[in-house]
């Protein structure tokens, strides 16, 4: 299947609405296809985000370095997500965040201007963005929320509840530093799930 095939299936899934083939024209004619190595960047802070990147294949973390060199894992990515600063890329301010490939990256890249383009003119591609934009707003309460009032345990529990894979994906390291724990903290929590 290639690219742009995952990618159609994506849209016509998320949205509910099935694509015409002049929408698939227009999308192949405007979303280019880009390889990343693994640690590769996609974004790096102070940089403007002028691409959003739908992930085809690969995965990779969106990342912020503190003034004592802790790296903080804000986002790990995965197939059928998408990669972008939200805010660097709709309001063209430098961004805050890295991301990273963490395994070889195939992504389909557009821009802002064409973003804008498809929304107008692609009714599965705009109802996907709504949709994709209520679950966006869910998750971030909940992960806030997780990080106030939740236990190290909880979080753990949460992450393996709604995100198991992740536990096969990234390094433990990356995963504690996701859960706002130290990698000690996870071990421990880990080692006590086992029993």
């Amino acid at each position: 299947m290639s690219n742009f095939e995952v990618f159609f299936d994506y849209i016509q899934e998320i949205s509910g609405k099935l694509l015409s083939e002049d929408d698939k024209q227009l999308l192949m004619a405007h979303f280019k296809p880009k390889k990343l190595r693994k640690r590769q960047y996609f974004l790096q802070e102070g940089d403007v985000c002028k691409y959003i990147g739908f992930i085809v294949k690969g995965s990779a973390r969106t990342f912020t370095v503190d003034e004592k060199g802790h790296e903080n894992v804000l986002k790990l990515s995965v197939e059928n997500w998408w990669l972008a600063d939200f805010e660097s890329f709709y309001l063209l301010t430098p961004s805050r965040f890295n991301i990273e490939a963490l395994e070889n990256l195939e992504v389909l890249q557009s821009t802002n201007a064409q973003i804008e383009e498809f929304l107008k003119h692609i009714p599965a591609f705009s109802a996907m963005q709504n949709i994709i934009s209520q679950n966006y707003t869910i998750a971030t309460q909940k992960r806030i929320q997780a990080a106030f009032s939740y236990t190290a345990e909880e979080r753990y529990e949460d992450l393996i509840s709604n995100y198991p894979h992740f536990l096969k994906r990234f390094p433990q390291n990356m995963i504690a530093s996701y859960l706002g724990l130290s990698p000690e903290t996870l071990s421990r929590i880990r080692k006590n799930s086992f029993k």
